[in-house]
């Protein structure tokens, strides 16, 4: 018997970054639709800083006897519909299900054998189940080896359950070699812990991956890191979500990466800033770059969401820590939490004034199908979508309102929001940003311009769904 064909596929969702416009086609300007095909196009696919998905990576360095696998990444590349899979996995992502679930339905028919795994099935299998032939459910790092040896077998069962979160430390290798290495802004992705502490009620991270923290080995890390520095040079993206969470975990890590001169970006909480010895360690590793979860200045917002780890009164001083030991801040708010008013526009402006954020994201809300607030903001009959219309809340890029805010009318609430995005995201601010940016100048620059381009199209749609929101009030009104 010749060996088993398993093909990985990542689906894109068809808003946000990967189809930037919640508009058709036909509604985009021309001088714009010109632009973005030509230098405007490469910027943006440049700016997106687009990075291999992890987890298909780790499954694909499943190694079974008798089962070859490949990726196939449908941001870059086409299905290649002309050989013939012996079974085809697919990452349902909470944001990208119906694109995953037409796909499915599609090669389904073709003849194809589909097994969907990934955060959805996950946390939603009953709604799975009709859309493929196999489900995987749960973090698939051990059990994927059973489902390729069954496959092997001809002995495929309808669901694998993942019945204990699985354990980091036993030292599973992750590849590369069945990646297309052109295709990305870099192919060094790592992960070193899973699961996280906090209890944001926005966030689905502890829903999934429980609120321990599990850790891989520093030893296999380190090699992890080695072996990847022979076939791509280029920096690192360090996936954890809190990368800072154990903090003596991640002293003797980067510690141990200081010998190797990379340059890496990731994940952390501003409270890094009050750790001067790991902020220095962070630096003499290679640290370019952090992600910080800001989410409302004001406190009583995060405290309604749960988020109690970043008091605002210390924000400011941990940012300028972070900023003078030479690592840039991309720092991410959400606005329009339960207890922000419409002052918070402005303390928006001056929070990055005052800090010198190398790169702003200013968010709204997306209540994530699984989450608390969603959860909440259903039973308030605050969202704007049915509660199990699950895809009306894909990804976009700040391009809609999927809710009520508690405290600003939402007619006062997307105004404010446009008009602070059209004042923070200009080209004169990506320059000076870029220019005062501690490291990275280039990536800050194209991030920033980057922004220039996806708040405008944002403008665009909150400006359509401003409107329809109008026409329906005054439709209810007649009647």
């Amino acid at each position: 018997m010749g060996k088993r064909s398993v093909l990985l596929v990542f689906v894109p969702a068809d808003s946000g970054v990967d189809g930037p416009s919640l508009l058709g086609e036909s509604e985009r300007s021309g001088i714009l639709q010109g632009l973005k095909d030509g230098v405007l196009k490469n910027v943006i696919k440049r700016a997106q800083f687009a990075i291999p998905p992890l987890s298909l990576m780790i499954l694909g360095s499943v190694d079974e006897p008798g089962i070859e696998q490949h990726i196939c990444d449908l941001r870059f590349e086409s299905f290649p519909l002309d050989r013939s899979w012996d079974l085809i996995g697919i990452s349902v992502q909470t944001g990208a299900v119906k694109p995953a679930f037409e796909l499915s339905a599609l090669l389904r028919e073709k003849g194809f054998k589909v097994v969907l795994g990934g955060p959805y099935v996950t946390i939603f299998p009953e709604r799975c189940r009709a859309h493929g032939d196999v489900l995987v459910i749960g973090e698939a790092d051990e059990i994927w080896k059973d489902v390729l040896a069954d496959l092997r077998h001809d002995r495929l069962q309808k669901e694998y359950r993942v019945r204990e979160l699985p354990d980091l430390s036993l030292g599973h290798s992750v590849a590369k070699d069945v990646l297309e290495l052109r295709h990305y802004f870099t192919t060094n992705v790592v992960q070193t812990t899973r699961g996280c502490p906090y209890s944001c009620d926005f966030c689905n991270v502890h829903v999934m991956n429980g609120h321990k923290v599990r850790h891989r080995n520093i030893d296999d890390v380190v090699r992890e890191v080695e072996s990847f520095l022979e076939k791509d040079r280029r920096i690192f993206f360090f996936l954890d979500d809190t990368v800072n969470a154990d903090e003596e975990y991640a002293e003797k890590l980067f510690r141990e990466l200081i010998p190797f001169n990379i340059s890496w970006v990731g994940q952390a909480t501003t409270k890094l800033g009050e750790n001067k010895r790991l902020l220095d360690v962070f630096s003499r590793s290679g640290c370019g770059a952090l992600l910080v979860g800001i989410e409302s200045l004001a406190e009583e917002s995060n405290r309604a969401h749960h988020k109690f780890h970043n008091p605002v009164e210390r924000q400011v001083a941990c940012i300028r820590a972070i900023r003078e030991a030479g690592i840039c801040v991309y720092g991410s708010f959400i606005y329009g939490l339960d207890e922000d008013t419409i002052e918070q526009a402005g303390a928006i402006e001056a929070f990055l004034d005052d800090t010198g954020i190398d790169v702003p994201g200013i968010n709204l809300l997306r209540p994530i199908p699984g989450t608390g607030v969603f959860n909440r903001l259903a039973d308030e009959g605050r969202l704007l979508h049915d509660r199990n219309d699950h895809d009306s809340f894909r990804f976009s890029w700040g391009q809609e309102m999927l809710y009520r805010p508690k405290k600003i009318p939402i007619e006062a609430f997307i105004p404010s929001y446009t008009a602070l995005t059209k004042r923070v995201f200009t080209v004169k601010q990506a320059i000076q940003r870029a220019a005062k940016a501690p490291t990275l100048k280039g990536a800050v620059l194209m991030f920033n311009l980057f922004y220039v381009h996806m708040y405008n199209l944002s403008r665009k749609d909150l400006s359509r769904q401003m409107q329809e929101l109008a026409e329906d009030k005054a439709k209810t009104s007649d009647e």
